[in-house]
């Protein structure tokens, strides 16, 4: 039986681990992004602006609200104290909670807090409230996406080392693609909310590819074989003798998988001479 090297199909591994990378840091970046619109919530109705191109004077500069003005203050610290403590979090949590059930569980917290903030663009509401409800929904989004992203790196760190470079790009293209769309928005003149909006519901759309991506890793079978070998110290050459008994018999390679995994577990030596 000829011998192969285990390959990702059509870089499939590769592009689901850079949707969730790009998941992981889009919505926080265009919850930043939004940030004129918090501020103009904030506002006293009479100075409220309701284009992104519109140009405040200094008079209203100077009448801001207390909210608005202490408003980028109290979001970074809401944010980056939450982001710290969950992150140091992490290295007990991974141990009581499974990995499914925290990449799943952030994904779909974060995706509601979005759904949420999209639908009270739509929705009037007083200072106080919105600028406490706002504060509160930081902390959960930065809660939550401490531990999605620990746990996607953990999982990475089960596969190749390569699978870590997509997770950081498409962290990278999240706050270059908030940035192009801002400038987008200023430029068509659109309003405030407008924008907002649409921000807020481009993220739930990434939230929701990235739950997908995230559902369809485990059932590749070349993932399932590398995650295997990580928790059983598979040899390079047992992984690849696997792999093309696997791929020798396609029609039936979750079935040949299955029985191979069963085999290889009741094993003790997992090495080739």
């Amino acid at each position: 039986m000829t011998v192969h090297e285990p390959k990702d199909k059509n870089n499939g591994v590769w592009l689901i681990f850079f949707m969730l990378g790009l998941g992981t840091l889009l919505p926080w970046n265009f919850f930043m992004t939004a940030t004129m619109y918090f501020s103009s919530r904030l506002r006293d109705p009479s100075q409220m602006g309701t284009s992104l191109s519109g140009n405040g004077t200094g008079e209203e500069g100077n009448n801001r609200s207390l909210l608005e003005a202490k408003f980028n203050n109290v979001m970074t610290l809401c944010a980056m104290v939450p982001l710290l403590a969950f992150t140091c979090l992490n290295s007990v949590l991974h141990q009581r909670i499974p990995q499914k059930f925290r990449i799943m569980g952030s994904l779909a917290v974060i995706l509601v807090v979005f759904l949420l903030t999209a639908i009270l663009v739509k929705i009037e509401m007083a200072p106080l409230p919105f600028f406490t409800l706002t504060m509160i929904k930081i902390v959960i989004i930065n809660s939550f996406g401490a531990i999605l992203q620990g746990s996607l790196f953990g999982m990475a760190g089960q596969l190749p080392t390569k699978y870590t470079t997509p997770i950081m790009s498409g962290q990278g293209l999240a706050g270059t693609f908030a940035a192009f769309s801002m400038i987008c928005a200023i430029s068509s003149g659109s309003e405030i909310n407008d924008a907002a909006f649409g921000y807020f519901i481009t993220a739930c759309v990434v939230i929701l590819l990235a739950i997908i991506s995230y559902v369809v890793l485990p059932k590749l079978v070349i993932t399932q074989l590398w995650i295997l070998s990580y928790y059983i110290n598979l040899s390079e050459k047992v992984l690849r003798r696997v792999y093309s008994m696997i791929i020798s018999n396609a029609n039936n390679a979750f079935g040949q998988f299955t029985v191979i995994v069963t085999k290889l577990c009741n094993c003790t030596v997992f090495t080739v001479n």
